[in-house]
């Protein structure tokens, strides 16, 4: 049988060469071009996990007849492909790229034009000695600015091009009303198996995951602005923090950022699972507060806040013509992990003394950075060109001092929405350097001395996936294993009625007395926050 199999495996071989041609190989003379290849994405020069899927792309010279590009290591690994789009079987770059772990991969591009073959430049991979999560979650949205059809919630293996839906927000199409979902969290990486996500209007409520088992909870109480909005799962106690929001949209005529998302009003709340209880920790009338996150050890939640002094009785219309006076700083409050009581707040970094505005604070691993993002104002970063990535050491006793931007991942366009790997040596975060238009992933490594590398974008099977994609990438997160319940147990439980929260008053040691006050429920629903998804 083994011979048999050996004949059919010849003749197979064969009869690739006759349709196919000989296998791809450089060429035996050449001459060196001055220029670098054009290349689409451009991740030459990235740090790379040794578990990472191909780095597929494309070659844009159209002045070339023939194509070939070797991938070699320095221990004599090679794998050659041909043409402009260059494909590679995932066995044989795995193979390569734990052979060059802790080194560097090579790649040599040759191009035939008018009978001559050229070698252009080598470029280069680094591959870094540690290996990236497996998964990473995320929700995909058309940027149409006012809708929110077809709304996914997606999952994708780092290791091959394999993705599936989690959910998608068209699974109720008898609804009168839209479905809006957003925010998906996993608790520690998704170790054991627990995350979150919201579900707005149609069957609304927080839904958790907890293993296969999927329940719905409202954390909208007659005490609190809204339900929860931004979430932050405590890493040892069963607890998480969230911002309340009450947020629209203004569309731009000229400004060519399009739309600016606003808080009109915030809080941050505590959230026990157990005793299904939701504590206020800042309600502050003159403070506009959001994007809690906690350190490692769990004993400091950091967030943001922007100061706003009314100048009109309209708070909404205020806010309309003057979204761009939010400054919005970094602060953070103590935790006592016995009592679950918090402390006062204290500044940790002040942006608005730079002119700027702080968003999205996210604590690595070890508890020695606090990475964010730096625009010009507001929150809602992913909308303004000047957002860029920072880095903050929690080491040192002077934060304002230790601050600085993450240059080797930072572009022209906007860079937002980031998390951590669960070992701290990869960052995930969304880019507009594309196109201007559509957000798309890009993961950088992060070295043991604070310092990122250049990123490289989220590997497709296809070169140009992204570009025939029409779908923004946003809320990435990373995951050590994959959600477990399937669309079918997840649309059962989003169905069924939600669990209420009941309130439980302030979580403070100290409560503060000024208040933001709780808009009626018929006030409440002129909100245009519905079509908001960040």
């Amino acid at each position: 049988m083994k011979g048999i199999l050996s004949i059919y495996y010849s003749i197979a071989v064969v009869i690739t060469t006759v349709v196919w041609g000989c296998a791809p190989s450089v060429p035996a003379s050449y001459e060196e071009a001055e220029g670098p290849a054009v290349v689409s994405p451009d991740n030459f020069g990235a740090t790379l996990p040794s578990n990472i899927a191909p780095l597929n792309f494309r070659i844009l010279q159209s002045d070339a007849s023939e194509v070939v590009t070797r991938l070699h290591t320095r221990k004599g690994g090679e794998v050659v492909a041909g043409g402009r789009d260059v494909s590679f079987e995932e066995k044989e770059w795995r193979t390569l790229l734990q052979e060059a772990s802790g080194d560097t991969l090579f790649c040599d591009i040759y191009m035939k034009a008018d009978g001559n073959w050229q070698h252009l430049p080598t470029q280069h991979f680094l591959i870094a000695e540690e290996t990236i999560d497996p998964y990473i979650t995320y929700r995909l949205i058309r940027p149409s600015y006012v809708t929110y059809e077809e709304l996914t919630i997606n999952e994708r293996c780092l290791e091959n091009f394999d993705e599936r839906v989690i959910y998608e927000n068209m699974r109720f199409e008898d609804s009168d009303q839209g479905q809006c979902i957003n925010c998906h969290l996993p608790r520690d990486w998704n170790r054991n198996a627990q995350s979150q996500f919201h579900v707005r209007q149609a069957f609304g409520g927080t839904v958790f995951i907890d293993g296969d088992q999927v329940t719905k909870v409202n954390l909208k109480t007659d005490s609190t602005l809204s339900a929860g909005v931004y979430p932050a799962w405590h890493p040892t106690l069963n607890l998480i923090a969230y911002s309340v929001n009450e947020t629209g949209q203004v569309f731009h005529t000229l400004d060519p950022q399009k739309v600016e998302v606003i808080d009109y009003a915030s809080d941050l709340i505590l959230y026990d699972v157990d005793a299904n209880t939701v504590q206020h920790i800042d309600r502050t009338a003159s403070e506009f507060e959001s994007f809690p996150t906690w350190s490692p050890d769990g004993r400091t939640l950091y967030y943001i806040s922007a100061h706003y002094t009314p100048r009109a009785d309209n708070i909404d219309a205020d806010l309309d013509s003057n979204y761009d006076s939010l400054h919005y700083n970094l602060y953070a409050r103590d935790f006592d992990l016995q009592r679950r009581r918090f402390g006062p707040r204290r500044l940790i970094f002040d942006a608005e003394s730079m002119g700027k505005s702080a968003s999205v604070p996210r604590v690595s691993p070890d508890g020695k950075y606090l990475l964010f993002t730096l625009a010009d104002y507001g929150q809602f970063h992913i909308w303004h060109k000047s957002a860029d990535l920072w880095c903050l050491s929690l080491d040192s006793t002077d934060t304002q001092a230790n601050v600085q931007p993450l240059q080797a991942i930072n572009s022209p366009e906007s860079e937002s929405y980031h998390g951590w790997s669960s070992d701290g040596r990869w960052i995930l975060f969304s880019s507009r350097r594309d196109d201007s238009n559509y957000t798309r992933l890009y993961i950088s490594y992060f070295d043991k001395d604070g310092r990122a590398h250049k990123p490289f974008r989220l590997p497709q099977y296809s070169a140009d996936s992204d570009d025939l994609l029409l779908r923004s990438y946003n809320a990435a997160e990373f995951l050590v294993k994959p959600v477990q319940p399937t669309p079918q147990q997840l649309r059962k439980a989003i169905k069924a009625d939600a669990k209420p929260a009941t309130y439980g008053g302030s979580a403070l040691l100290h409560p503060e007395t000024d208040t933001t006050a709780v808009r009626p429920t018929a006030n409440a629903a002129e909100r245009r926050r519905e079509t908001v998804g960040y």
